[in-house]
């Protein structure tokens, strides 16, 4: 088998343990699958992320464990390629979400989403890829390329026949709104004065924030100036498409076409890691992308050194909070209502919620509480696909949708683009991400 992804971390996964069961087709893939030690502590009852298919359903197939027995046995059929295009095998794969809640919580951090495009990458191999996938995974190409694109979700979202229609042919949910693009004229104009005397930062605008939220990125320039930070935006070499993660095309496993996008922000990254700076992001799936994931590409060092200098907003924030750096007043929020915290699967992935707490902390007399919930359920892409629409609704009710109900006047913070969108969707709210929230309580902002 010819790996699309690197699997070479694996290459002694398992050797010697007669326990191990590693399958005779696969190679290094087949070795990162055989981590897993059949414990089945993804099929427990608990308040953990993984796996959020299972929770649902209760359907051990939908576990990680239960992936990774059918894995194992289409990768030690002599038949490889058929096997993996084994109907049970592609209804596990498909309804995994990719929270990477595995990655951190199992007891051999079997990582599943990347096991999962590895997945989906072969079975193209016989199979292609749908229109649909590759509609989703070129979104930062139609955002950017395409003056019709964002006319044709407005005409979406208005005229239910287009909606029914889409969703008869493209296999887009009828009943769910998609993300409107907006102007992002603001991240043009957007102030960038480096001062020699300033803490500098760089940071990484991902496509969900620059196309549909780029005021994320215009309240996070204001709270980092206001606690004393200068700041550059990377951006692309003019006349090419703006910087990507690749996660859209990683998702729908077109691997090729992640390299490419993490490459291509590795190297305009680059003169900034050089010099020592800190790479800060304000999505967690782009952030993790780069400090996880991108290292399966081979591109080596190249992505190894971002990966160490590269945290989310709230990580950095809390970083230096904790050392002391982080000089700012915000204003008390004596007397404002909660605020509720919703926290994105990749957040929890990657640790991220104790910088959460730790930065919300530093607002005087903040009344907040982070929500035990998992997966909200839009997971990407997951919750907008016709055949997803009804799990994704009953994944937002694991915890998340009855704690807004029960309150209604709270104000709701969540840091993933796909958790404000599902919960848009699913309750009249306003949802903010942090930086948002952080700039509404400075003081000069008040």
């Amino acid at each position: 088998m010819e790996h699309f992804l690197d699997w070479s971390p694996y290459k002694d996964a398992g050797m010697g343990d007669a326990y191990a069961d590693i399958p005779k087709h696969g190679g290094d893939f087949a070795k990162a699958i055989a981590v897993c030690i059949n414990s089945r502590q993804c099929e427990t009852e608990n308040k953990l992320v993984m796996c959020p298919s299972f929770k649902v359903t209760g359907n051990p197939n939908l576990s990680t464990g239960g992936r990774v027995r059918m894995l194992k046995a289409a990768l030690s059929n002599d038949l490889t390629q058929s096997a993996l295009n084994d109907a049970t095998l592609q209804e596990a794969m498909d309804l995994c979400v990719a929270c990477k809640g595995c990655k951190r919580e199992c007891e051999n951090n079997v990582d599943m989403p990347l096991i999962k495009a590895e997945y989906l990458a072969q079975k193209a191999k016989t199979q292609g890829f749908s229109f649909r996938s590759k509609l989703l995974a070129q979104t930062p190409k139609w955002l950017h390329g395409s003056k019709l694109f964002p006319v044709a979700i407005k005409l979406r979202n208005k005229n239910s026949f287009f909606a029914k229609l889409m969703e008869k042919t493209v296999g887009i949910s009828a009943s769910v709104a998609l993300p409107e693009p907006v102007n992002h004229a603001a991240l043009q104009t957007l102030a960038q004065e480096p001062k020699e005397d300033k803490p500098q930062v760089v940071l990484f605008v991902d496509t969900f924030s620059r196309h549909f939220e780029p005021d994320v990125v215009v309240a996070a320039g204001q709270v980092l100036r206001a606690g004393g930070y200068g700041f550059e935006v990377v951006n692309a070499p003019e006349g090419e498409q703006p910087l990507c993660c690749g996660r859209t095309y990683l998702a729908q496993g077109m691997i090729d076409q992640a390299r490419i996008e993490v490459k291509r922000l590795c190297e305009a990254l680059s003169p900034y890691i050089e010099a020592g700076k800190t790479v800060v992001g304000f999505e967690a799936s782009c952030v993790l992308g780069l400090r996880d994931d991108a290292k399966a590409f081979g591109l080596g060092d190249l992505v190894e050194k971002v990966a160490e200098q590269t945290f989310l907003f709230e990580e950095f924030l809390s970083r230096e909070i904790r050392a002391k750096r982080f000089d700012i007043d915000f204003a008390s929020q004596s007397g404002q209502p909660k605020t509720l915290v919703h926290g994105h699967c990749h957040q929890k992935a990657v640790g991220a919620m104790k910088a959460m707490r730790r930065v919300l902390k530093a607002i005087p007399d903040h009344d907040f509480d982070i929500i035990e919930s998992g997966c909200c359920g839009m997971a990407g892409s997951f919750g907008i696909e016709a055949e997803h629409a009804e799990m994704a609704s009953q994944l937002a009710e694991q915890g998340l949708m009855p704690t807004l109900r029960e309150n209604p006047d709270a104000r709701v913070v969540a840091n993933g683009f796909s958790c404000r969108s599902q919960i848009r969707a699913k309750k009249d709210s306003r949802p903010r991400h942090l930086a948002i929230l952080l700039r509404d309580c400075l003081k000069e902002h008040v």
